[in-house]
């Protein structure tokens, strides 16, 4: 029931305060024509605050995410795309900058990284299992001479017991 409870809760808080309410973009930031300040938020989305760096700039209260979404906004503002931001952007700070970065030849390692460590693993795990001996439990096989008795001791308990 107390589970149950705050479940009800979480998604009560939810409906109330959507996560867009808790956006570390300040009042003073948002650009009053919608069509720029849209672009705006999704830039910042895109964008790695260079001081969280797990976190986008729209959602940092970094001071440089702040000084990060005054340059893009200015120059959403100045008539730059979208792509030049970023060049700019990624110019002045690299490509780590950029929450997914380019693929190209200087980051394939980034990006096949860990589908290769992951290959190599399941090799491993198959090298381990072929190469793995079966127990030895010490077992030995019965004779001849053992079998036939075996055999007659339970034929003999099998009559007793019907």
């Amino acid at each position: 029931m107390a589970r149950l409870l705050r479940v009800a809760l979480v998604v009560l808080a939810t409906l109330l305060f959507p996560p867009q309410a808790f956006a570390a973009t300040a009042p003073d930031e948002i650009l009053s024509d919608p069509a720029l300040e849209a672009r705006a938020r999704a830039l910042g989305k895109e964008l790695r605050c260079l001081v969280c760096q797990n976190q986008s700039i729209d959602d940092s209260d970094a001071d440089l995410a702040r000084d990060l979404r005054r340059i893009v906004r200015e120059r959403l503002v100045a008539g730059e795309s979208d792509r030049e931001v970023k060049e700019f952007l990624v110019a002045r700070y690299g490509d780590f900058v950029l929450l997914e970065p380019p693929v190209r030849p200087d980051t394939w390692l980034l990006w096949g990284g860990p589908a290769a460590v992951a290959s190599l693993g399941l090799v491993a795990i198959g090298i381990y299992l072929r190469r793995r001996r079966p127990v030895d439990d010490g077992a030995v096989p019965l004779t001849e001479a053992e079998r036939r008795k075996l055999a007659r001791l339970l034929d003999r308990d099998g009559g007793a017991r019907s």
